[in-house]
């Protein structure tokens, strides 16, 4: 009986009206067939960029043989495949599952469709970690460098955004409710200051510091290889590996926190497993990619339309629609200005802003769907 009310409490829209139909075959159609979409932009990704490398020629190569005179180009297709493309997508797929699943438990947590790490400075915060490593990793920061090798600039970002997560829940919430209005205005000024700090370490970056720097705030996959893989990628699996166990948590979060504890839900634990699982997987993902916005308010919102608002189904597909968002983003900006590369981070806000925008309108009723 727990069981059933506590799914129920996915069949409430934001609006409050109940959701017509079971829509879980729905959504377990949507997921299978996000699967193969995102196995296909995959293969795309790894055959489409600037050079003509090829991993179809590759692959043709292994099986038929280089062509006589031609064991050059293959040996610069399999650079360009294996340790430029594929880090690339792995990456692509493991950040952009990271941002679109740490909305939506940011959504689910603060119970409004608005919520994003973007938006609330989350990643604001984890990005003055990983700049803080960047900047004073070899002076203030040396010993944290020197005990945690590769991993300093994740554990960094991963504690700039855990405490920027803490911070804004405590000023947001008050007798066990959330303000969201507080929330988004906590966000800012905390997004604020924490740029305002990581303004600071750019100005006393040097030349080869600052040209890093620039390029990665906007966000790009760029700089993606296997260490790096190797340094976040256990990171983002591990806290993404825990928000399926929050599904029916946040799913009984939507009728309030008291309903929810009278349901047998432990609240505070979940409160307390939800921030450090989205300030992982937002403060690794901010370490190797920089900023990168509205992946998470873009894809959760359009899942909700599609599929409805259970947790259960929206955080997998999420994690699916996410990477392939992302995968075909990075594509965009690797291509559109060839050979020159636009920042990933510049293709999603010109997606997500307008995006952003409609849902405010909507909100306000001013948009009739």
């Amino acid at each position: 009986m727990v069981d059933e009310t506590i799914a129920g409490a996915a069949g409430v829209q934001e609006s409050g009206r109940p959701v017509s139909g079971d829509r879980s075959g729905r959504a377990l159609l949507a997921i299978a067939v996000l699967a193969v979409v995102l196995a296909i932009t995959a293969l795309f990704s790894l055959t489409w960029g600037a050079s003509d490398a090829s991993a179809l020629g590759l692959v043709r190569s292994w099986l038929f043989g280089a062509t006589p005179g031609n064991e050059a180009l293959s040996m610069r297709d399999s650079v360009i495949v294996y340790d430029i493309r594929l880090p690339r997508i792995v990456m692509g797929m493991l950040v952009g599952a990271a941002l679109a699943v740490s909305g939506a438990v940011m959504q689910g947590l603060f119970r409004n469709p608005l919520a994003d790490p973007g938006l609330v400075g989350v990643s604001a915060g984890a990005g003055l970690g990983a700049v803080s490593v960047i900047v004073l990793g070899a002076t203030v920061l040396a010993p944290l460098t020197a005990l945690l090798g590769s991993y300093a600039l994740p554990f960094a970002a991963f504690g700039g955004g855990l405490l920027t997560t803490i911070i804004l829940y405590n000023v947001a919430t008050r007798q066990g409710r959330t303000s969201i209005a507080t929330m988004l205005l906590a966000g800012i000024a905390l997004g604020a200051m924490a740029m305002a700090l990581t303004g600071v370490l750019v100005y006393i970056a040097d030349d080869r510091q600052l040209r890093d720097l620039t390029f990665w705030q906007l966000g790009s996959l760029a700089g993606a290889t296997w260490l790096k893989i190797a340094g976040a990628g256990p990171i983002i699996i591990l806290a993404l590996a825990t928000t399926p166990f929050m599904a029916k948590g946040l799913n009984a979060l939507a009728l309030g926190e008291a309903t929810a504890s009278h349901l047998g839900v432990p609240v505070q634990r979940l409160k307390y497993v939800a921030i450090v699982a989205v300030s992982a997987a937002i403060g690794a993902s901010v370490a190797v990619s920089g900023g990168i916005g509205f992946v998470g308010i873009v894809v959760p919102h359009l899942l909700r339309l599609a599929i409805g608002p259970d947790n259960r189904y929206l955080l997998p597909a999420s994690a699916l629609l996410g990477a392939c968002l992302l995968l075909l983003a990075d594509a965009v900006s690797r291509t559109i200005v060839a050979p020159a590369e636009l920042p990933i981070g510049i293709v999603t806000a010109a997606v997500g802003g307008p995006f952003f925008l409609w849902i405010l309108l909507r909100k306000r009723g001013v948009v009739d769907l």
